[in-house]
């Protein structure tokens, strides 16, 4: 018996063939044909991902300097003989680090990032699910920035006017650029592959000003599958260059789901 709806039957027309939409649609939020949020036939898909949740909690939700000051309180409340006091802070302090990795954990969960040829995608939001399409032409410059064991993000800085808001943005978004929001990969593994690949294919519009042509090591291969960081080997080529204005030569553009 099918049980597929006619709803589930016309997103699935909706999408473009000759990529592998079924990887794309099972690995996070989905977008259901949105050209804004799934790549199309003429580009070249390169990566996707999602944020590592453990280095997203510390760097985005500041975990470990939470972890830190419920340790001192814990300290002083012991070194004063207030036993009370630190089985509290105690207490407060794994509910609230229970709170902020369950946020971490949601964000990733609800978080897609993927790279083509000309573009990038960020399909987002804890709340509200938002797509958001970057064209690398619009890059002026990005920001590569370490986390440790091979992790780190990625933060672009776009020509144009300001289209977006930080907090609709906000995990991926750059600390502190409130006037112009910089969209941001957070806490992705291997982000030095993937700085190369978003490199290599932002230098067809020319180049940027760094600093992701500041990478150490040599020319990056194509990155296989992993339960960690789902990067692509490059699923389809694009022999006729004819990508829409609205999605490669625009401004930063975002929609809500």
């Amino acid at each position: 018996m099918d049980l597929t709806t006619p709803a589930d039957q016309r997103a699935a027309s909706a999408l473009p063939k000759g990529l592998d939409h079924a990887v794309l649609e099972g690995d996070g939020p989905t977008a259901h044909g949105d050209k804004l949020g799934t790549p199309q036939p003429d580009e070249r898909l390169l990566w996707r991902g999602r944020p590592d949740v453990a280095v997203l909690a510390r760097s985005a939700f500041h975990t470990h300097k939470l972890a830190l000051y419920f340790a001192v309180l814990i300290i002083v409340a012991v070194a004063s003989g207030r036993s009370d006091a630190a089985m509290i802070a105690g207490g407060l302090g794994v509910a609230l680090m229970g709170i902020l990795y369950f946020l971490a954990w949601l964000s990733a969960r609800t978080t897609l990032y993927i790279l083509t040829d000309v573009r990038l995608i960020m399909r987002i939001g804890m709340a509200i699910e938002t797509r958001i399409n970057v064209p690398l032409k619009q890059v002026k410059a990005a920001h590569l920035r370490e986390r440790g064991k091979r992790f780190g993000d990625i933060s672009l800085e776009l020509n144009g006017d300001r289209l977006l808001g930080y907090l609709l943005l906000w995990p991926h978004a750059r600390p502190w650029r409130y006037n112009h929001p910089q969209p941001m990969l957070r806490a992705i593994p291997e982000v030095e592959a993937v700085a190369q690949l978003m490199t290599h294919a932002r230098s067809q519009y020319g180049v940027i000003e760094q600093n992701l042509t500041e990478i150490k090591g040599q020319p990056v291969q194509p990155v296989q599958d992993s339960a960690s960081s789902a990067a692509l080997r490059p699923v389809a080529s694009a022999t006729a260059r004819v990508v829409e204005p609205g999605l490669a030569n625009k401004g930063l553009k975002g929609a809500p789901a």
